[in-house]
């Protein structure tokens, strides 16, 4: 039997590297006038830049600009970032948080890390500091899109009395994909430890999924068991669920109409998402431009997507201006070869349009903060449902005893945006204190740009000037950097 020659790798070796020569992070505020440089300079490891910009995300920043090199071992990169109202990082617990986190933890000291990921955290670290926790026990769902289906699984949860400590759910082209995390409170909280108690969630989940779906409609639906240490980030545990999700329908289309060398979705503002390959033979490879709409966290989901896929980012240039985003990768599969099949650049092309897509926002944004208990999300959800309101996508999590979060809503008959009068009687229903509507309509690709937090300009170190996102489409993690109180005005729950 023939056998393959594979290289060793000492363990101990990316370690002898790191103490060699140790990460340099600098958080520059001096070069430019309207954001903050992250300069990182450290050796380089797999998926280290999924890693950086996951940080840097999970922190609500904008990333305006970007600039990666990776070649030989060692990394270079510089992030333009500015809060979500588009000031610079002054914040000096953040930014000893931010060192710590790119330098792998040898830097900064844990009591203010903790002061930060405790009291001052935006919702993405909230579901990354859960889904690495051992109190929760994670339900992972991908199936058909259907009215009701949210509010029925939450019920179902209530009744067998888990309680759904945090929440994302994304909607896409029909399908729909989500991660609870849910305690045990028939034990007092923590997660299901008993094989039979798992068994009868399971079952019961699997009967209200399968009300919603015909026979033979793909769908994924599981109660995690794997240890924390192997659970992968929330969103970008998402991505991969509708990534295998696009790729069973991509095996079973017959469309080759394609080029090969540029794909194109449809346009929203007259800006088209659009994807073009083309290989680099001097440089041994593969370049891949993505230019689309911009809003918060793309460069987060381009960067996984790629990385999921199985090829290394080399180099890459971002920028973003007028809402529009533009980005350059310079990749290479993982065995160092370029992409050469039709195939796999169709494979690739799609699953960036994808991702550049299934993160959008749709619908009338409303935001929750309250005092937290059991079957919360169970009661708002049945209230849409009741009303006619249809959950497009939705992040919600418990910060001590208050329930936090947002979602958004659209009407669950047309899939346009929920009647104002709707969203009043659903707000006079839950209590106008509890729940609060934002203003701004699909905030974050909507047809009026102006109230989008992402139609702003990109950084610059010319002082250019900035257009700033209006005050009423804060992000979650902006506020939370204020004083617990003030979280009133932006905020989304799940109990």
């Amino acid at each position: 039997m023939a056998t393959g020659y594979e290289p060793y790798f000492d363990p101990d070796y990316e370690s002898l590297i790191e103490r060699i020569h140790a990460p340099r992070v600098c958080v520059d505020n001096e070069t430019c006038t309207d954001c903050t440089l992250v300069k990182v300079d450290r050796a380089n490891k797999h998926e280290i830049l999924v890693e950086m910009v996951q940080v840097l995300t999970d922190l609500d920043l904008l990333i305006s600009k970007s600039y990666i090199s990776s070649d030989g071992g060692w990394c270079m990169d510089v992030f333009h970032v500015t809060d979500q109202l588009g000031h610079k990082l002054t914040d000096n617990t953040l930014i000893r948080y931010i060192e710590q986190s790119l330098c792998g933890g040898r830097r900064g000291d844990k009591t203010e890390v903790n002061e930060v990921t405790s009291n001052r955290t935006c919702i993405g670290s909230i579901m990354r500091s859960l889904h690495a926790s051992t109190d929760y026990t994670a339900f992972e769902l991908m199936a058909i899109d259907k009215p009701g289906l949210l509010s029925e699984i939450s019920a179902v949860l209530a009744e067998l009395r888990c309680n759904v400590a945090a929440a994302v759910v994304w909607t896409h082209k029909k399908r729909a994909a989500s991660v609870l995390y849910i305690e045990d409170e028939s034990k007092g909280g923590g997660p299901i430890t008993s094989s039979e108690r798992m068994l009868r969630v399971e079952e019961q989940l699997a009967i209200v999924v399968g009300s919603h779906h015909c026979k033979g409609e793909r769908r994924i639906m599981r109660l995690v068991e794997d240890p924390p240490s192997e659970r992968v980030h929330t969103g970008r545990r998402l991505h991969q669920l509708m990534q295998a999700d696009m790729h069973h329908e991509i095996s079973c289309s017959k469309d080759g109409n394609d080029s090969g060398k540029r794909r194109r979705s449809g346009s929203n503002n007259n800006i088209v998402t659009e994807v073009c390959i083309e290989n680099c033979n001097e440089k041994g490879y593969t370049v891949v431009n993505v230019r689309c709409k911009d809003r918060p966290k793309l460069l987060f989901d381009t960067v996984c997507t790629l990385t999921d896929l199985g090829y290394v980012v080399f180099h890459a240039a971002i920028s973003s201006r007028d809402s529009l985003a533009v980005q350059e990768y310079y990749i290479r599969r993982r065995d160092g070869c370029t992409l050469d099949s039709e195939r796999e650049r169709q494979r690739v092309m799609q699953s960036l349009v994808e991702a550049a897509e299934r993160r959008v926002s749709h619908g009338v944004k409303l935001d929750v903060c309250t005092k937290n208990r059991v079957g919360l999300l169970s009661d708002i959800t049945r209230v849409f449902r009741e009303h006619g309101l249809s959950v497009s996508r939705a992040e919600i999590s418990t910060l001590g005893e208050k329930a936090i979060g947002s979602f958004y809503v659209t009407d669950a008959y047309t899939g346009k945006n929920a009647d104002p009068k709707t969203v009043e009687l659903v707000r006079s229903e839950i209590g106008a204190t509890v729940l609060e509507a934002n203003k701004s309509i699909s905030a974050e690709w909507s047809s009026n740009g102006s109230n989008s937090q992402n139609n702003r300009s990109s950084s610059t170190c010319s002082g250019d000037v900035e257009e700033r996102p209006a005050k009423s489409s804060l992000g979650l993690g902006s506020l939370l950097w204020a004083p617990f109180v003030r979280l009133s005005s932006n905020s989304w729950g799940s109990a």
